[in-house]
This record gives C-alpha cells, structure tokens and sequence, in this order.
C-alpha cells in the first residue's frame, strides 16, 4: 500500500486543527489576506474552511475549499482534472467568466485556473479555482464568495467588479497555503 504524504499530512493538519477549534481560544487553520480561516467539515479528500462567525455551513459568505488529488502526479493529469473541473461546473449551469493556464516552468509545474458563477434560487456563489501540484500531489484551492437574497445578481457584480481582481491575484500569488506543511506554521 502506498501512502501520500500530503494526504497524511493534510489528515493530521485537520486532526489537529479540529481539536484546537473545540479549545476556547481557537486558532484559525490558516489565513488568507487578512482573514483566518477554520476547518468546519472534511470528507474523503474535500475540506471546508470559513472565517470566525462563519460556522453555518448552509449561510456562509466566503469560503475556502481545498480538494486533493491523490492519484494525480503530474502536469497532463492536472489538466485533466482542470478540464473535469471546468465540465463539473458546466454541467452544473456555471456560468464561466473567467479560465486560464499559467504555463510550466524549470522551477514550476503548470498551474490552472477557473472562475464561475453558480446561481442558485436563494444566492449567487461566485468561485475562483487553483488546480496546482504541491509536492507532485494535485489539488484545487477554491475560493467562493456568497452573496444571498434579493438583488444578489446585481450585488455579486458589484462585488466582482470591486474585489474580483484582488481575489485572484490572492488566491493565484499565495504561497502560504495551507499544505504540505503544518497549517498552523503558515500563518
């Protein structure tokens, strides 16, 4: 049997940032910009992470979701996944505004990026997609942002048009993510 070392990383990074949130004074698991992030719910490979006062995982309003890919070890399967992704998110009436490739390089595998917007009866969720190897391990970092209610459409927009960019460039320069070390030492 062969063991990932991210995957057993990541399990015992979760393990551990479970048990610190049931401790008074919980640390976030990790930050993104300014904010800290704490794990709220893992499955399998997939692994939830929103900011303090954001516990209710049916009314969130940012969240970072981090998918590994066990069984990917290279840049061809990656784009394979991207391409999955990217379909995943079609069939599910995303709208896609935004896709690109950064190409490989001597010191780095390439990486993928997909933004969409998914609406739904109660909210518009727009989500910005890494697919990214680390330590020649795939995986996604998604961030989403929520906005609920009336007009959400108009204020997803605003939104976008405000904050979009910033998002992105966060998401696709940062470096500290939460793998393959411990997640707390990257903050």
């Amino acid at each position: 049997m062969r063991f990932n070392p991210f995957t057993i990383f990541l399990s015992l990074a979760l393990a551990w940032s479970s048990l610190n949130a049931q401790a008074p004074a919980a640390k976030p698991a990790f930050g993104f910009g300014d904010i800290g992030y704490f794990h709220r719910w893992s499955k399998n490979d997939q692994h939830e992470f929103t900011p303090e006062k954001q516990e209710d995982l049916d009314k969130w309003s940012d969240m970072i979701t981090i998918n590994a890919y066990p069984d990917v070890h290279d840049g061809e399967r990656l784009a394979e996944v991207a391409n999955a992704v990217l379909g995943n998110y079609t069939k599910h009436q995303a709208k896609i505004i935004k896709t690109n490739s950064v190409p490989r390089t001597a010191d780095r595998p390439a990486e993928h990026l997909i933004v969409a917007i998914f609406t739904q009866p109660s909210f518009i969720e727009v989500a910005f997609a890494r697919l990214k190897l680390v330590d020649s391990a795939g995986c996604s970092i998604v961030y989403s942002h929520r906005i609920y209610g009336a007009k959400a459409a108009d204020r997803i927009n605003t939104w976008l048009k405000g904050d979009g960019a910033n998002v992105e460039k966060a998401l696709m320069e940062w470096k500290l993510m939460p793998f393959p070390v411990p997640l707390s030492s990257k903050l």
